[in-house]
């Protein structure tokens, strides 16, 4: 018996993936789903700056009379507004940009499209992926912020409107919106996907990264983009040793999100992990202004012509940045990059005892209003460093919006740092079965 729309929507990526190469799914049913929701619940969420659901349904016809093209043969996904489209215009959150029809795809987006996939639309981001936010609403609760740079994407996959989407990261663009929006969002290492085609805000920091709902469905989008079908072969036995990191910003935490951490701690203990306290040493702890400076300056060069030519057009707050940025000297810019290579080899050190790093995602649950998208602090020193993250759900706070922890690991080191995060996320769920 064919499944109802309320069940294709539910399932992951992965599992669709699976019926879908068997072909005992079509993508026509399977996206038919995906534009049900969207009727529904677009007009409360907002996620979406253009879909295309004629194109998008002819696509999916030609696929279920093909063949299978790759693994994500048939899957809808969502393309942040930080790419180029060959069929969508590219905005990039900007006036500036609102009638502007890129002639290509983004080479991500090409390698998606290759692999099968079906780009349903483009999703909402922030003004160049900084911080003055879109329309996008929580899809917990619509009072709420969804988080920021990458809004559309997660609320998107958060409210089954496509099972996977595109998001980038400079300094916690994937990791807070997953984690405000209860889905699973992964930066993989950066470098390894490519940037050709994306918006350019920050050139050492900007990091192409996915969504889905649950490790298995973010390491098959990234698999594809980083050209690492390795990624998708995650074993069911990486017991990890984390490394728990309350880090130094602690106490910015909510009570909510401390209390979610220190459960997440005893289930790891329970399900057996080996688990170790770890304190940051000032030189890594120190990061986040570095971060902060860094982003600034890079994002000053970066927008050279929209902040020459259009400045009437830019917020006030990215132009507040902008200014930030050009105070960064040539000589700041040299002492930062030290201190990075530094902090990161100190780091590197550390990976010997512990697989990964286990934080808070993010100070707590979504913050109320949609005038700012909340506090990139728990993700800062990762993006500066390159590493690999990954948000985990991790339960709901007092006012029903979803909390997240994050799991960090060593430069380069993606598809361990999958397979561990997958194992963290199974014994999560087994604890959270028993409870029940």
């Amino acid at each position: 018996m064919p499944l109802a729309n309320s069940d294709l929507i539910q399932l992951t990526a992965s599992a669709a993936a699976r019926l879908l190469q068997r072909r005992e799914l079509t993508a026509q049913a399977l996206l038919g789903a995906c534009l049900e929701a969207i009727h529904d619940r677009e007009p409360h969420v907002l996620a979406w700056r253009q879909y295309d659901a004629e194109r998008a349904m002819a696509h999916a016809r030609q696929l279920d009379q093909g063949p299978v093209l790759g693994p994500l043969h048939g899957l809808p996904l969502g393309v942040k507004d930080l790419f180029d489209t060959r069929d969508f215009p590219s905005a990039f959150g900007s006036p500036i940009y609102q009638q502007h029809q890129p002639d290509h795809d983004a080479a991500a987006v090409a390698m998606c499209r290759a692999a099968g996939a079906i780009v349903l639309g483009k999703t909402v981001t922030t003004e160049f992926a900084t911080f003055t936010p879109g329309p996008t609403r929580n899809p917990h609760n619509p009072a709420h912020t969804p988080g920021g740079s990458s809004s559309g994407s997660a609320a998107a996959v958060a409210a089954h409107m496509v099972p996977l989407a595109l998001g980038t990261q400079t300094a916690a663009s994937v990791i807070r919106p997953a984690a405000y929006c209860g889905i699973v969002g992964f930066k993989p290492s950066f470098g390894l996907i490519p940037r050709a085609g994306v918006k350019s805000l920050s050139e050492s920091l900007d990091t192409v990264g996915g969504f889905g709902r649950c490790v298995e469905d973010v390491a098959l989008l990234t698999s594809v983009m980083a050209n690492a079908p390795q990624w998708r072969a995650l074993p069911d036995d990486a017991r990890p040793r984390i490394g728990v990191c309350r880090s130094p910003w602690w106490d910015t935490a909510s009570p909510a999100a401390q209390l979610a951490f220190e459960a997440t701690i005893s289930r790891m203990a329970a399900a057996g992990a080996y688990l170790v306290d770890v304190t940051l040493t000032d030189a890594v702890s120190a990061l986040t202004e570095v971060h902060d400076e860094v982003m600034a300056a890079e994002a000053f060069k970066a927008l050279a012509d929209e902040r020459l030519n259009h400045p009437q057009l830019l917020s006030e707050r990215l132009k507040e940045m902008l200014e930030r940025g050009a105070r960064v000297t040539y000589e700041q810019t040299l002492q930062h990059r030290a201190q990075v290579a530094s902090a990161r080899h100190q780091l590197g050190r550390g990976f010997v005892d512990y697989d990964l790093l286990m934080t808070p995602s993010a100070c707590g649950e979504a913050d109320l209003g949609l005038q700012r998208t909340g506090d990139p602090l728990f993700s800062r020193v990762w993006s500066l460093l390159g590493l690999p993250s990954l948000n985990l759900p991790a339960g709901f706070g007092p006012q029903g919006l979803p909390l997240g922890i994050q799991l960090v690991g060593p430069v380069m080191s993606d598809t361990a740092t999958l397979a561990f995060a997958r194992w963290v996320e199974q014994a999560l769920a087994r604890a959270e079965q028993r409870r029940e």
